[in-house]
């Protein structure tokens, strides 16, 4: 069962990303929710990739899976130049039959781009270099937008202090935190 967002139909989840110049942040709650029953609370939805790059999903558990290990798939293929990866995974997701059956988003960065993929094969670099995805993105997202603009802290502590927000608005986001940093 998938909980209805502003960021479309995708299981409940918070994810949000950060880059400031080269330094980027990238964190997501523990929560994993089937229906209205929390099912885990120490999930590890954000990842770094054996490239080098951050990668953070929101969607139903299988498809953000096949979704991640195709963009590293692509990473491979495009010598980890992230937004052809992106660009490319887009492409093929659009093309696919399968693919667009798949209910997951991803967030992707390095030290050079902050990248998200959607649901329908779109590729978005969003232009303040913040991007949340998930039931409780919109949240993180205006918490990390109000402290980039308000004060000097640092991509991860922005990370951090965004998804706390949105753990204590988002019933479907806890403070279990996992975040990783480039």
């Amino acid at each position: 069962m998938s909980h209805a967002s502003p960021f479309g139909p995708f299981h409940a989840t918070t994810v949000i990303a950060v880059k400031k110049g080269s330094a980027v942040a990238m964190g997501g709650d523990g929560q994993v929710t089937h229906g209205h029953t929390v099912l885990k609370g120490n999930a590890h939805k954000v990842r770094k990739l054996k490239g080098g790059q951050l990668v953070g999903f929101a969607g139903s558990t299988a498809d953000a899976f096949t979704l991640m290990e195709r963009f590293e798939g692509k990473l491979e293929q495009f010598k980890n130049n992230l937004k052809r990866a992106a660009v490319e995974l887009a492409k093929e997701w659009r093309k696919d039959k399968y693919l667009r059956r798949l209910e997951a988003m991803l967030v992707a960065a390095d030290k050079d781009a902050l990248i998200l993929v959607t649901g329908q094969g779109d590729v978005v670099e969003p232009e303040d270099g913040i991007v949340a995805i998930g039931s409780g993105g919109p949240y993180a997202l205006a918490a990390a937008r109000a402290l980039a603009k308000h004060s000097k802290l640092a991509p991860k502590d922005v990370v951090v202090a965004a998804l706390k927000e949105a753990a204590e608005i988002c019933i479907y986001t806890n403070a279990n935190l996992v975040v990783e940093e480039l």
